[in-house]
């Protein structure tokens, strides 16, 4: 489970709440291919030294990718620029559809697990990502920033901002004390405590250690960092957080379930992130619509998400960190506010069902139709981050 994956599969179920027939083409964990409830998974091979959780195709797929060319979709939406937008692209041109792409990654931010030059990772993905563009009718920018990304590498397609939605109820429905007690209890965090909450994947893209950093100089006697997620950074940032002499009051929980990941969000007092790399972020708005403020470093692509001093703050600088931190923190009746103007904020503006329809118009204007009576979307992605 990732961003891309989150998107996919609520994009998938909205979508089929509005009478579209959907189906998801992606790559297997394993060689074996196979079918199962309208998902296509195609036999593959692990790819960790080019970035850690990759996988490229290497199943014949023939048979399976032949059942979608009798299906007869009326669009594909890829979600990835590697193995199955190779699918894709073979699937478009034998049925002579359009393809819309949605360029969920900044790439450039990834270049350092396989090239230590940043000007040529950055020319690298900027020509990876106008080959793959050029064969598409449009593509969709989940913020402005991934739009003016593009618009850098001299992408020439029509280029639609569409926010990704997420499955508010996961989110909004309050958890017990007694589960909250339970978290607290197998973690061994003091009921006193207040919890920072980082979610997400421990990558040296994340910039985790700037948070530790920051964390070391606090009077964390009373505080907790809490730390859900894993990765190829974890034993790096466990070290750190040992030499900082602060390993006492950090946890590292690992991976969660994502049927329970709404649990911990709920237990933070305040969401933090240091990460520039996000295109979205959707951690930060799980995290708004959880009734959870943000104190993130400034980004653009929080542009219009965290509200300084309504529903969280952005950072520049280690004293606008710590000023801001310790004002939430200090102030129950702030807490209490934020709290209300985050879970409010995430309803208006980050629904999955506003996101299934703003993608739905894109569906159309690319097919140049109004209105179809019988449609079809093709969906593909492959978890590749």
């Amino acid at each position: 489970m990732n961003g891309v994956v989150t998107s996919v599969l609520n994009l998938r179920r909205e979508l089929i709440r509005r009478r579209h027939e959907v189906r998801v083409l992606t790559l297997s964990q394993t060689l074996h291919s196979y079918e199962s409830d309208g998902v296509t998974y195609i036999g593959s091979v692990g790819a960790g030294k080019i970035y850690p959780g990759a996988r490229i195709k290497a199943a014949l797929s023939s048979g399976f990718v032949q059942r979608i060319l009798d299906w007869k979709p009326d669009i594909i939406h890829s979600q990835c620029e590697f193995s199955t937008f190779l699918m894709a692209r073979r699937i478009a041109k034998r049925l002579s559809i359009p393809i819309v792409h949605t360029y969920h990654t900044v790439y450039e931010d990834y270049t350092h697990y396989f090239m230590s030059n940043k000007k040529w990772g950055r020319q690298m993905t900027s020509t990876l990502s106008r080959w793959v563009i050029e064969q598409c009718a449009s593509v969709i920018a989940p913020t402005e920033k991934v739009r003016a990304v593009l618009s850098g590498y001299g992408i020439d397609r029509p280029i639609h901002v569409v926010p990704t939605g997420i499955d508010l109820d996961r989110f909004t429905a309050e958890t017990s004390e007694e589960k909250k007690f339970d978290i607290r209890k197998r973690l061994d965090i003091p009921d006193e405590n207040r919890i920072l909450l980082y979610i997400g994947r421990l990558a040296k893209e994340k910039n985790l250690e700037e948070l530790l950093g920051y964390y070391a100089k606090q009077d964390t006697r009373t505080l907790t960092f809490l730390i859900v997620g894993d990765g190829p950074y974890r034993d790096t940032l466990e070290k750190m957080a040992l030499d900082l002499g602060i390993g006492d009051s950090v946890r590292f929980a690992g991976m969660i379930p994502p049927e329970q990941i709404g649990d911990f969000y709920h237990m933070g007092d305040l969401f933090v992130s240091a990460s520039v790399s996000e295109t979205q972020g959707l951690t930060y708005i799980e995290a708004l619509a959880s009734g959870l403020p943000a104190l993130c470093r400034r980004d653009a692509c929080l542009d219009g998400v965290i509200l300084d001093g309504y529903n969280g703050w952005q950072y520049e600088t280690e004293r606008e960190y710590l000023a801001d931190m310790r004002l939430l923190l200090s102030d129950a009746v702030i807490q209490k506010i934020m709290r209300k103007n985050a879970a409010k904020f995430a309803q208006q503006a980050f629904s999955a069902a506003a996101f299934a329809e703003r993608a739905e118009k894109v569906y159309f204007e690319t097919l140049g139709e109004a209105n179809i009576e019988e449609r079809a979307v093709c969906s593909e992605v492959i978890p590749c981050r």
